[in-house]
């Protein structure tokens, strides 16, 4: 029998900790948090110093019971969850329920925490445990109190004044104002013209090119040429000179470039996001796996330490371990004299914890990658090299500018280039950045003062400035960290909160405000102001930390946000509703002015006559619900009207009016989503019309085959079964023989279309299956719909694997969300069209850009006379 009962938060650790521990142990997993505050009002009491109402969670009711069981029979119990506030608080809410249970009598219970979990930083902190700290404890629970009460009554103010199911959160809405303010800054920004004039040159047979900065002893700036006509006015001088260009000015130096610090929770986020595709989520859920442990070949240990940290500062014994592992594999050059430092640049920043890094740097990723989902394979070798690299020698670079005369002394322009000459951490790892630098330029020819060099072309080129970009999930973590909004264990939450609430999408990897997300914020900036500042957000973090650290005590903490806060609520009860815009303009219907309103499905126009007048339209101008209408021609055999008309649920073709008394109503087919707009004649009308149409008889059972448009698309009908009709063909070109192969299709289960290959957890098949509703990826039992851009000849089992990846995360099998196509990244270049998930190390020029300001982009156009 055990004496000995350690308790932690999940199975998986559980089960690692099990094998280390041995018979003298049982091991159990609370399955997270135990308990929380009962969700109705008065959960939170300010009236009685904040006291807080919590229940047993309960779908974690058999847990704790099995603990409690456990408790009564053990002599020693150890709280093991998580080293955090969420996991302090977690053994703290154990212990009261273990109280409650009257489980403690007679028994010895401590706090132990794992930075780790690997045999010998187990068996340390089981050595030495300790109390539970109840300032971490406080300062958890003052987060929840927060939290609730912003959220209990803020929200049901949003109910009222915008519509039901919103919800404001202390730091989730400061977030939103980040997202909502940027794109405020992109709608108002006017792009401006302005060209640079290069030269282009050689020497030796290298050619090179030098862009013009000094023009008649002015220095140009980024605007300084603003139109085509000074541009061309240059030009003409410039190609007037008698000289030929002339090198008067050459400077070589050396340059270092140092390598990023370990990772933190923050940076292993951002970091994830650029050069691995995944999001922050399902980040921290990968890494959360390589903390609690990985059977490697039947020995189950922790690979990376803990993943929730704010510290890039590394212990003694990693630090020693990494400088053997570059002494034994590396030229001498690699390693630096002295041991790299690295301060963090977070306030607060809990430096008695660890970067996150491998538990042992002798577990190179190639060695264990067999044992490895493919999520976990690719993070941690991210995780093994950055750590690796953070210890190894700055790469070297010569770097050389020489300045070229052209005409007279005034007017200069500028070769600059650079070499790597030793290349120390990039040759292991190179950190990425969202919005990176260009590159100093290419190598240059040996360039000495005085050269006298051909002039092989002279031109021109247009740029336009670019509006700042909008946020990346890597760029709005970043944000957060910087302004102090939240900390980095919650950014993951933070984000798919705003997702989920539909406050904002992610379109092309950035982040864009909806029309809900636009109203809640203004509502908030404007009549909670103080909430959603972000100086304010920051303070009480500072404050929250305050209190962690026993520096502070949380209940005055809590009076003195609460006291501005409930007088705020009361006084906005009264304030006009949001998202209502009275426009100049009358309706048409009855005559009343209109107005834009915000309704379950966006932005609309409607009328202030509502409900005795229903008018409405679509911002875009449109008549909702079949009151726009275009005239596409007359059906040549009936003489009707062909309409093409705009209903609730998307475009349809009518041919005729409706009849006012009339029970039949026109024949109506829905124009498909695939067909743009802009092709919407008369000749597709009657096509469409014409349906459905029969094909002829099956060859087995002589019934009629006919092709129809319905509910879910276009599809083919025989016998009372239906099939969908994949992209790739056209309902009105299919055939007989087409439909008579798809019904077989259908007949036999869902066709396999190709085998990409095995998928790395289990070595099990991953397909593209032809499905009713389309084509997907298949993966056991997990199926995830292609998007409509990609092809089913062409997606890549990496693609693939991504798309299941994200069904499996989401939980169920079935029908997928599309997802986006995975982006592609190529190994030098600092802007990329397209990725991949898998993403290789390049060289690019880090930003330390603050979010409110960046150096507008370009877009260039190129002008050229010899």
């Amino acid at each position: 029998m055990a004496t000995n009962l350690l308790i932690v938060e999940s199975p998986a650790k559980a089960k690692t900790l099990k094998k280390y521990l041995g018979k003298d142990f049982e091991v159990l997993a609370s399955y997270g948090h135990v308990r929380d505050l009962v969700p109705k009002t008065g959960a939170v009491d300010p009236e009685n110093n904040f006291a807080m109402q919590y229940e047993t969670i309960a779908r974690n009711a058999k847990h704790v019971d099995a603990i409690a069981k456990a408790a009564a029979e053990a002599d020693n119990i150890l709280l093991a969850p998580d080293p955090d506030r969420e996991g302090e608080a977690i053994a703290w809410h154990i212990a009261e329920l273990l109280k409650g249970k009257r489980a403690l009598k007679g028994k010895n219970m401590k706090r132990v925490v794992f930075y780790e979990i690997t045999q010998s930083a187990v068996q340390e902190a089981v050595a030495h445990p300790r109390e539970i700290s109840l300032p971490l404890v406080n300062a958890q629970q003052a987060r929840r109190a927060l939290d609730y009460l912003v959220g209990f009554n803020l929200s049901p103010l949003l109910w009222r004044k915008i519509r039901p199911g919103l919800s404001a959160g202390r730091v989730q809405s400061p977030a939103l104002r980040l997202i909502v303010e940027r794109e405020l800054e992109i709608e108002k920004f006017r792009s401006q013209e302005y060209w640079t004039v290069h030269l282009d040159s050689q020497k030796h047979s290298i050619p090179f090119t030098a862009k013009l900065f000094q023009y008649q002893g002015k220095k140009l700036e980024q605007l300084s040429i603003g139109s085509q006509a000074e541009y061309d006015a240059i030009q003409a001088k410039l190609n007037d000179a008698k000289l030929p260009p002339k090198v008067v000015r050459v400077e070589k130096r050396g340059k270092q470039r140092h390598a990023a610090a370990p990772f933190t929770t923050s940076t292993l986020q951002q970091e994830a996001v650029r050069k691995l595709g995944m999001t922050s989520e399902r980040t921290m859920r990968t890494a959360q796996s390589l903390y609690e442990g990985v059977d490697i070949g039947g020995q189950t240990i922790g690979l990376i330490s803990y993943m929730r940290t704010d510290s890039v500062s590394l212990a003694k014994e990693a630090v020693e371990e990494i400088r053997g592992y570059i002494r034994d594999n590396f030229s001498a050059d690699y390693l630096p004299s002295t041991q790299p430092a690295y301060k963090s640049k977070t306030k607060n920043a809990q430096e008695s914890h660890e970067a996150i890094r491998p538990t042992s740097i002798l577990r190179t990723p190639d060695s264990i990658r067999a044992h490895l989902t493919a999520d976990q394979a690719r993070l941690y070798e991210m995780i093994w090299k950055r750590t690796l690299a953070c210890q190894m020698a700055p790469a070297r670079y010569d770097t050389v500018s020489a300045d070229i005369r052209l005409g007279g002394d005034d007017t200069l322009f500028r070769a600059s280039g650079q070499t790597l000459v030793f290349p120390g951490f990039i040759g292991v790892y190179m950190e990425d950045v969202d919005d990176a630098e260009e590159e100093e330029g290419g190598k240059l020819p040996p360039l000495a003062e005085g050269d006298v060099l051909p002039l092989d072309k002279l031109y021109g080129e247009q740029h336009f400035t670019q509006p700042p970009p909008r946020f990346s999930e890597a760029s709005l973590v970043k944000s957060l960290e910087e302004y102090g909004i939240g900390r980095p264990s919650t950014y993951a939450t933070i984000i798919s909160t705003l997702q989920a609430r539909e406050y904002a999408t992610l379109e092309k990897k950035r982040f864009m405000p909806t029309d809900v997300g636009r109203v809640v914020n203004k509502f908030l900036t404007e009549h909670f102001t103080r909430y959603v500042d972000y100086g304010f957000t920051a303070n009480l973090e500072d404050e929250l930390d305050e209190v962690s650290e026993g520096k502070r005590d949380w209940i005055p903490v809590l009076d003195e946000f609460w006291q501005g806060f409930n007088k705020l609520i009361a006084d906005k009860k009264d304030v006009d509703r949001p998202g209502t815009e009275i426009l100049e303009e009358t309706c048409p219907k009855c005559g009343k002015p209109l107005s834009k309103r915000l309704g379950k499905r966006g932005s609309f126009i409607g009328c202030t006559g509502y409900p005795e007048c229903d008018y409405t339209r679509s911002l875009g101008g449109e008549e909702d619900a079949g009151e726009a209408r275009k005239e596409l021609g007359t059906h040549p055999e009936t003489n009707q009207v062909v309409l093409l008309l705009r209903g609730p649920y998307g475009y349809y073709v009518q041919l005729g009016e409706v009849i006012e008394g009339e029970k039949t109503k026109p024949k109506r087919v829905s124009w498909p989503k695939e067909l743009p707009l802009e092709q919407a004649d008369l000749g597709t009308a009657l096509k469409l019309l014409s349906l459905p149409r029969e094909l002829g008889a099956h060859p087995e059972t002589g019934k009629k085959v006919i092709v129809n448009i319905g509910r879910f698309g276009p599809y083919i009908g025989h016998d009372g079964k239906f099939k969908s009709i994949p992209r790739s063909d056209s309902i009105f070109d299919i055939g007989l023989d087409r439909a008579v192969e798809l019904l077989a299709q259908a007949k036999a289960g869902n066709a396999v279309l190709r085998t990409l290959g095995e998928h790395p957890d289990d070595k099990a098949p991953v397909e593209i299956c032809s499905g009713r509703y389309g084509p997907y990826a298949r993966h056991g039992k997990v199926n995830a719909t292609l998007p409509k851009d990609v092809s089913p000849d062409d997606i890549t089992l990496e693609q693939a694997l991504e798309l299941i990846a994200a069904k499996a995360a989401k939980g169920g099998t079935g029908k997928a969300k599309a997802a986006k196509k995975p982006a592609a990244k190529t190994a030098t270049k600092t802007t990329t069209s397209k990725k991949t998930a898998t993403t290789k190390a390049k060289t690019a020029t880090k930003v330390a850009a603050k979010p409110a300001a960046k150096k507008p982009a370009a877009k260039k156009t190129t002008k050229s006379k010899a």
